[in-house]
């Protein structure tokens, strides 16, 4: 199953990683891999992510490897959208945010995170 794919919301391209569900390492670093091929083979400052993490659970090694994809991201991400924070994932990726510097938007809801990405 591709977890990383282009999805169209009012008229905007928009690439899904679609991280949903996701309990082992060996799948999530599988997912990570694989939007980390995909979002290299973009032109600069041209992509809009929307992430979706509902239902997963990470060890330290995925959470590393999610901020490593973060900061590969950077010169490729035009604005970034996450779905499905819950409890300490919300800490984390705030922390995360912290460290790389990045602007990402939380949400609870797919549909206004999708809104959000198709007005930037």
């Amino acid at each position: 199953m591709t977890r990383t794919r282009f999805i169209e919301h009012a008229g905007q391209r928009i690439l899904l990683l679609d991280f949903t569900n996701i309990h082992d390492a060996q799948t999530a670093m599988a997912a990570i891999g694989e939007a980390r091929e995909i979002v290299a083979q973009q032109p600069p400052a041209s992509v809009l992510t929307l992430t979706h993490v509902t239902g997963s659970h990470f060890d330290s090694g995925v959470l590393k490897a999610i901020r490593e994809l973060v900061e590969h991201n950077r010169p490729y991400v035009r604005a970034g959208a996450v779905v499905g924070l819950a409890g300490l994932m919300k800490v984390v990726f705030n922390t995360l945010l912290h460290l790389t510097g990045r602007n990402i938007k939380a949400f609870d809801d797919l549909g206004a995170a999708k809104d959000y990405l198709a007005r930037q």
